[in-house]
């Protein structure tokens, strides 16, 4: 695959601000690249501080005309949006894979169940209702609870999934009468060029929604303090979140912000193990492990744990490595340099304290794309919590499988605290229906997932508890993320 057929099939990148794209801003530009080849994609222009007030000042015109939208209106507009990114489907996916490295048919399913989000987002805004509260005095003739739009939201998300991120606040934000300044991730601005295109193509208003990149920090300082934003909504590190997080602390903004996770996975005594390596193998090594909510600490019964380890570290060595635009690739490039440095300082430092590498553990040459950022998946037997991977979420091919004797031992060692403050998702196999209620109790994360992955539905609210953020996305729980609640009480006026 040549390099000028990648660029070509790349769309233009430009930021959108009150209606215009720009293709030049006073931010200068940087390179966006193909990770699976090196291969120059794109020139992206970065706005500076005049863009970013202009997207800002954009806001607050578009938040004063959509907030008076009808619901049902917000709801046919956003419907619509959703049905065309069904209809090019194709073409984003296209885009996805070639700026972020994920399989095609991992970019495309990313896309579809994006607009399914953003459809049932559309359908929570034509139920937002308050309610009505018995007073408790004579002489009052109602109390009532009611709900409207937060205000101008400046939403950021990351690299790893660029349409469901963006999507996921999109969606509520947009159904809750909100307007949004985004700020998708530069490392895969093409697929937020091509989402934001489809909301304006449905008869989103072009102040309601503005698409800026640039130098990060600068960009969170800037919108955080510009008056008109109402709430920031981040997807990212847990670093960059508690500084978010202050930050609009002390500019008396409202801040929400999904922040990464740790997920164990108990494999009980009594699970099948054929069914938990089928599952297990594909949901570890998705988009290269670089998902916030992927299975990493695997604790498993000591009667399967030499067969799993076995089997698991035989799966992940056989699966095939290499560009997401060909079709038999089981797993894409990490998305960028940085990612591969950061996985061998995992890898280095679980030797150094003692662990054993069963598989991977280094950078590998995919032939033909020797430019490419490949990382061979990982599985790390007896990592000791003193090991950087048991504290630290890896972000990657990686994943440590670990032996326990009682389901006590195992529910401690995945809630370890204060080394391991994440909580996320956690994961369990079993086949007894008691056992799967104590774990749903017991482990420590917003997501408990038992004999399954699929903590991840547009239906349900996702979002962590400690370190793993604040606050929820998706199902009915998202949207009210972006709504203020008043108190409307009335009595009759009497001379």
């Amino acid at each position: 695959m040549h390099p000028q057929d990648l660029a070509d099939a790349y769309p233009p990148l430009a930021l959108h601000i009150g209606g215009a794209w720009l293709h030049a801003a006073s931010g200068g530009q940087r390179e966006v690249h193909d990770p699976a080849t090196g291969a120059l994609l794109g020139h992206l222009p970065l706005a500076g501080t005049t863009e970013l007030n202009a997207a800002a000042d954009a806001a607050a015109l578009g938040f004063e005309r959509w907030r008076h939208t009808l619901p049902l209106q917000r709801c046919d507009i956003l419907r619509r949006g959703a049905a065309l990114m069904r209809e090019r489907a194709p073409a984003m996916a296209r885009v996805l894979t070639l700026e972020q490295g994920k399989p095609l048919a991992e970019a495309e399913r990313e896309v579809r169940l994006s607009a399914d989000i953003i459809d049932v987002q559309a359908e929570e805004a034509r139920r937002v209702h308050g309610h009505t509260v018995p007073p408790r005095l004579p002489g009052i003739l109602m109390h009532e609870v009611r709900h409207r739009p937060l205000g101008p939201v400046a939403a950021l998300t990351a690299w790893n999934f660029p349409v469901n991120l963006p999507a996921r606040k999109l969606g509520a934000a947009l159904a809750a009468g909100c307007s949004v300044v985004l700020k998708p991730a530069e490392e895969t601005p093409g697929s937020a060029v091509l989402l934001v295109q489809c909301l304006l193509d449905a008869g989103l208003p072009d102040d309601v929604l503005s698409l800026v990149f640039g130098e990060p920090a600068h960009v969170s300082r800037t919108l955080i303090d510009h008056p008109a934003i109402a709430k920031v909504s981040l997807t990212g590190s847990v670093a960059v979140g508690r500084e978010l997080a202050e930050h609009c602390a002390r500019a008396g903004k409202r801040f929400s912000g999904e922040l990464g996770g740790h997920a164990p996975v108990i494999v009980c005594d009594d699970a099948d193990l054929d069914t938990v390596l089928k599952l297990s193998v594909p949901a570890k090594f998705r988009n290269a492990g670089q998902v916030c909510a992927s299975p990493i600490r695997f604790f498993v019964a000591r009667r399967h744990h030499a067969g799993f380890l076995e089997r698991f570290a035989a799966a992940a060595s056989r699966l095939k490595l290499g560009h997401g635009l060909q079709a038999d690739t089981q797993m894409g490039p990490l998305t960028h340099a940085r990612r591969l440095a950061d996985m061998q300082h995992f890898v280095d430092d679980a030797r150094a304290h003692g662990a054993r590498i069963v598989t991977g553990g280094h950078r590998v040459a995919v032939p033909g794309l020797e430019h490419g950022l490949f990382f061979a998946p990982t599985v790390v037997a007896d990592a000791p919590l003193s090991a950087r991977v048991m504290r630290q979420e890896p972000f990657g091919p990686l994943a440590t499988v670990h032996a326990f004797d009682t389901l006590d031992e195992a529910i401690a060692a995945a809630n370890t605290l204060p080394e391991l403050p994440y909580g996320l998702a956690a994961y369990a196999f079993t086949r007894d229906l008691e056992t799967a209620h104590r774990l749903g109790d017991a482990l420590e994360a917003g997501m408990v997932a038992i004999n399954h992955y699929g903590v991840s539905q547009p239906e349900l609210p996702f979002g962590g508890i400690r370190a793993s953020g604040d606050g929820l996305e998706m199902g009915a729980e998202g949207l009210r993320t972006y709504l203020d609640t008043r108190t409307f009480t009335l009595a009759p006026h009497r001379a």
